[in-house]
């Protein structure tokens, strides 16, 4: 049996989330940035330090960005995505060098070694699948014509991921490069697997999961969700790439009726999910890099905008659609934080951990705050559309949109 003081934490931060979610709410704006300044309170060297609960946090905090990612895959089929990656190719490679290079001006002008500018490049780079994929549907973007263009670019940064992430390792761990290679070829191997089961033989994982019965309709998806990320982890891949493809494989009724069931449980652990985000971050460290990361913040913001905004156009989207995209993908998170948790582990320029954390920080808060605030001016009457169409949209004016499908209790 577990001490009484683990429930007695749960119960404070579970309460603690929802009364800042009925806050946000009665304000207007997103839950998120509260969600992380609750994280601050509750984390190391904040108010009310928790003690005993933080384990479970995390591992609920990992199943909320798992079930977010999983969420928006239910909203697109296999086609879908692939046509999108396609027209966002050009759009990922701009991603890549437009907001990798503030990082690395600034592990230069620091005098860092290449190994730490290598991570503070990868740190200002990827953007946070688990806060975009909230914002998207708190917003009631999900549905929008640049919404497959956000995903794509999302999705070619966690693959991109997947190609830095043993690189990094590497060179972190000084160990060979044919280790390295081969580390690098079992994930692009594993990751070309899973999309093609997503995309030839998804009409079977639907069979499989099919049930009449609610209960062993959720039982089967969940588990197949954690399984399918878990196995995408042990190969070097991105659980939430895993956990993509599996809602991009699932189709049709069954789709609604997975997202009906799984929506209270995603609201629930995606809560979770930033207050662990703030839990990992301690204020007293923040002061002394807040400068420096405010200037990245900034460049930050303009860098993802700007290959939002371009990819977006060169999607065909209407200004206002490119407006949000590029909007949507400011916010940095999950995967920023785990690059450089692997650099301070390895004893790799200590000022890169609370540097990164404020960066992060800054940009978890600010992203869902511009979003918000430019939501009204970016507002247009909208009618049914599928997000894959190819339409032609007038320049400049609204795009068609189709509603989202998503229902977020914030």
């Amino acid at each position: 049996m577990h001490s009484a003081t683990v429930f007695v934490e749960l119960g404070g931060v579970i309460l603690a989330l929802g009364l800042l979610g009925g806050l946000a709410m009665r304000a207007g704006i997103s839950p998120i940035p509260l969600y992380l300044l609750g994280g601050l309170a509750f984390g190391h060297g904040g108010l009310l330090p928790l003690s005993t609960s933080e384990e479970f946090i995390s591992i609920g905090a990992e199943i909320g960005v798992l079930l977010l990612l999983f969420t928006l895959g239910l909203e697109y089929t296999a086609d879908e995505l692939v046509r999108g990656m396609r027209q966002s190719a050009v759009g990922g490679l701009l991603d890549l060098v437009l907001n990798a290079a503030p990082g690395i001006v600034a592990g230069l002008l620091l005098g860092w070694d290449p190994v730490a500018i290598v991570v503070l490049g990868g740190v200002t780079y990827v953007s946070s699948s688990g806060i975009i994929a909230k914002l998207l549907a708190d917003l009631g973007w999900v549905g929008n014509r640049e919404t497959p263009v956000v995903l794509s670019l999302l999705v070619m940064e966690d693959l991109a991921m997947a190609v830095y992430l043993p690189i990094l390792t590497t060179l972190l761990a000084g160990v060979s490069l044919l280790a390295g290679s081969v580390t690098l070829g079992v994930a692009l191997l594993a990751i070309a697997l899973v999309l093609l089961v997503a995309l030839r033989f998804g009409w079977l994982v639907s069979a499989f999961v099919k049930s009449p019965n609610d209960e062993v309709l959720l039982l089967k998806v969940l588990g197949l969700v954690l399984l399918v990320a878990g196995l995408a982890q042990e190969l070097q891949i991105s659980s939430a790439v895993g956990a993509f493809l599996v809602g991009i494989a699932l189709s049709g009724p069954l789709a609604e009726a997975a997202r009906e069931l799984l929506s209270p449980l995603r609201d629930l652990f995606a809560a979770v999910f930033f207050v662990f985000f703030g839990l990992q971050t301690d204020p007293s460290h923040l002061p002394p890099v807040a400068l420096v990361a405010l200037g990245l913040a900034v460049a930050g913001v303009l860098s993802k905008f700007a290959t939002g905004y371009i990819a977006a156009a060169r999607a065909g989207v209407g200004r206002n659609g490119r407006y949000r995209a590029g909007i949507a993908l400011i916010a940095r998170g999950e995967f920023s934080i785990v690059i450089a948790g692997l650099a301070v582990s390895a004893g790799v320029e200590p000022a890169l951990g609370s540097l990164a954390a404020a960066y992060v920080l800054i940009l978890a808060i600010l992203g869902p705050l511009i979003g918000r605030l430019a939501e009204p001016f970016l507002h247009r009457p909208t009618h049914p559309h599928h997000a894959g169409s190819e339409t032609p949209v007038s320049e400049p004016g609204p795009e068609p949109e189709r509603e989202s499908q998503l229902n977020v209790s914030h």
